[in-house]
């Protein structure tokens, strides 16, 4: 067996049966790009895996919420309540909110922060989510961290009823984000700040092969999305993690796709989208991390369904790396300075592919396959490379196809690393 973490089935949470109704029969309008209020704060996105030691993410967290004078509110709610941790009594096992809480609090403080306090609301508390003394606390924050674990509990602690209202600690929260406070989060506390159609589980084979279905699922696999969404922080695009790490490149096409979003924020695991004015037309993006974020573009794209199966023409592929800046309104990536254009060379094939998503079911499987993939082929002569699913009956083809326009990057000689506007096409086998 692979090491791979994701939960073995996915239920709908004790008491939230009324929201969840809501949710379903409350599906907004399809949309293309949004931007929601504007913000004078900023956000710091990571697609979860965030090591202890990444300096350079929690550094920069820090120094926007004040440097040494930083003090961070850090909330674990996405995380099992200790009333259903059966380890909850052991300090070196727990992975409770309460547990994840302390531990983050004392990592923001190792990394130079002034104080950081876990904010006591999760599915023991969720009065705390309206407590005045709570909101007080938040109040006295100059940034927040929410931390990983299953976003759909942020849905049911933080947000009121089947209108997706505020709490009072969230309006807090939000006001301090306005007011120029950072918001940072890690993994599902990344999903979190997503507006509408945020997505709720699923893999990458099944969602192409079936789609994507509102709502909040006992399978797994099943590609699931809450058209409500999430806090609605970041607005000018869907936004996923854990991303080549567990092949999700294609749950996130399809349902960009489905719900007519034109982009997809595809963050990857240890790094970071760091995004200056959010909600405003003057969003400006950039990466700060060892891995990096796709940018999947659908605005040229078509899709279609017929007996054989869903396909996807002419969608765009943009990854962006350490340094690299992305502007919003206008959909420009600028690579950082000090990397130059790779002039490729490589007259061998690109290595086939025959997991582009990285399956569960593939015990011999590799992450980031379809990252791989892309830059094998940035590095050779070769305009063109496919990758098929591990799956088959149906399988699907993905084409890698340089457009003209298509450039790569790094300040490595002769490895690619940033990629701006390689095509990718999807067909059924």
């Amino acid at each position: 067996m692979r090491a791979r973490t994701r939960p073995a089935r996915r239920v709908v949470l004790a008491g939230s049966t009324a929201l969840v109704l809501g949710l379903l029969t409350a599906t907004p309008a399809a949309q293309a790009t949004s931007f929601g209020p504007r913000h004078a704060g900023s956000l710091v996105l990571v697609g979860g895996g965030l090591r202890d030691d990444n300096s350079q993410v929690y550094g920069e967290i820090i120094k926007r919420a004040g440097g040494p004078k930083a003090r961070i509110g850090v909330i674990t709610a996405a995380s099992v309540p200790e009333s259903q941790d059966p380890d909850a009594a052991d300090p070196d096992r727990c992975s409770n909110s309460a547990c994840n809480g302390g531990y983050y609090a004392n990592l923001f403080k190792k990394h130079g922060a002034a104080d950081a306090q876990w904010v006591p609301i999760d599915l023991d508390h969720l009065a705390n989510a309206d407590s005045d003394t709570v909101v007080a606390q938040v109040n006295a924050m100059t940034g927040f961290f929410f931390g990983g674990g299953d976003q759909y509990r942020y849905v049911t602690t933080l947000l009121n009823g089947d209108r997706h209202t505020d709490s009072k600690v969230l309006a807090a929260i939000r006001a301090k984000l306005a007011g120029g406070a950072v918001v940072a989060g890690s993994s599902a506390g990344a999903q979190i700040a997503s507006g509408p159609d945020m997505v709720s589980g699923g893999e990458s084979y099944e969602a192409l092969r079936d789609g994507s279905s509102p709502g909040y699922f006992d399978d797994a696999t099943r590609l699931g999305y809450i058209p409500r969404g999430g806090f609605g922080f970041l607005r000018s695009g869907l936004i996923d993690t854990h991303t080549g790490a567990y092949g999700r490149e294609g749950r996130a096409l399809r349902l960009a796709s489905d719900t007519r979003h034109d982009r997809v924020y595809a963050l990857e695991e240890n790094t970071a989208l760091v995004v200056d004015n959010p909600g405003s037309t003057d969003e400006r993006l950039s990466v700060l991390g060892p891995n990096g974020v796709a940018v999947l573009d659908l605005r040229r794209a078509q899709a279609r369904t017929t007996t054989a199966g869903w396909s996807l023409n002419n969608a765009r592929y943009t990854y962006l790396t350490h340094g690299d800046r992305y502007t919003a309104r206008t959909g420009t990536p600028l690579p950082a300075p000090g990397k130059k254009p790779v002039i490729p060379g490589d007259t061998t094939p690109v290595p086939v592919n025959s997991d582009v998503f990285y399956s569960a079911a593939n015990p011999e499987g590799r992450p980031y396959a379809f990252r791989t993939t892309a830059r094998e082929l940035a590095a050779r002569l070769q305009t063109r490379a496919t990758a098929t699913t591990y799956e088959t009956q149906p399988g699907f083809t993905v084409t890698f196809t340089e457009p003209r326009g298509f450039t790569a990057w790094s300040d490595t000689a002769g490895s690619p690393q940033t990629l701006i506007g390689l095509r990718i096409d999807i067909a059924p086998e």
